[in-house]
C-alpha cells in the first residue's frame, strides 16, 4: 500500500512539473511575441533614422535602466539625455542606425532577453558598432525594454 502511494505521489509530482513547463512554453506564445519585439526594434530604427528620438525611446518603459560607457542611467528621460549627448547633434542623429544578429530568447511568459549588434553608419564618419543585451517585459502597451546594456 505504501509503495502504491509513493508511486502515485511520484507520478503526480512528475505530471505537475511537466504541465508547469508546458504552460510556460505555451503561455509565452513565443513566435508572435518574438515578432512583436522585432517590430519594436524596427520602430526604434525608423524613429532614430527620421530624427524622432521620442519614437526611438518608445521601446523603453518609463522606469527602464541603461548601462553604457558612463555607467547606469535610470529612467527613459535620462536614457534620452544620454542618447542626445552621445549620438545626436542639432536635434538629429549623427549617423543612421540598424541592427544585426538579433537573437530573442524567452525568460518566461512575460520576459525576454534580446542580444545583438547595433551599427551606426554614414554622416561622413566611420561605422560605429557595439553589442547589446536588453531585457524586455510584456506590458499593457506591449513588449517594452526594462533594461539596456550596450557597449
Amino acid at each position: 500500500m505504501m509503495r502504491r502511494y509513493s508511486v502515485l505521489a511520484l507520478t503526480a509530482v512528475v505530471a505537475a512539473c511537466s504541465s508547469q513547463v508546458r504552460s510556460v512554453e505555451t503561455g509565452l506564445r513565443f513566435p508572435s511575441d518574438a515578432a512583436a519585439i522585432r517590430a519594436m526594434f524596427d520602430t526604434t530604427v525608423a524613429g532614430w533614422n527620421r530624427g524622432e528620438l521620442a519614437v526611438y525611446l518608445s521601446a523603453y518603459t518609463d522606469s527602464a535602466t541603461a548601462m553604457g560607457s558612463t555607467g547606469l542611467v535610470r529612467g527613459v528621460n535620462a536614457i534620452g539625455d544620454q542618447m542626445r549627448a552621445g549620438y545626436w547633434r542639432a536635434g538629429r542623429p549623427i549617423q543612421a542606425l540598424h541592427y544585426e544578429h538579433l537573437e530573442i530568447r524567452p525568460l518566461g511568459p512575460d520576459h525576454a532577453l534580446v542580444t545583438g549588434q547595433y551599427v551606426l553608419s554614414g554622416g561622413g564618419r566611420p561605422d560605429r558598432t557595439g553589442w547589446f543585451s536588453t531585457i524586455w517585459a510584456r506590458t499593457p502597451r506591449g513588449w517594452r525594454m526594462i533594461h539596456d546594456h550596450s557597449s
